[in-house]
């Protein structure tokens, strides 16, 4: 049994299946990209004031708690 009831499964399932590889992948580039622009901007506003270098190291050490180590 679901956990929650998701009335447009079935209808996202069809969309995927009539998009070419390419398209695929292309959206999954570009969810990529949405999720990375939100995860960086939750974290600037925890830090508004934080140096961009200072920043981008947080930002790094952040990401790097997220890779799958298993590969």
């Amino acid at each position: 049994m679901d956990p929650k009831p998701r009335p447009n499964h079935r209808v996202y399932l069809e969309v995927l299946r009539r998009m070419t590889p390419e398209q695929r992948l292309l959206k999954a580039f570009e969810l990529s990209e949405f999720s990375k622009a939100l995860f960086v901007e939750g974290l600037r506003r925890r830090h508004p004031d934080m140096p961009d270098a200072e920043f981008h190291q947080l930002f790094l050490k952040r990401l790097e708690k997220c890779h799958n180590r298993n590969y």
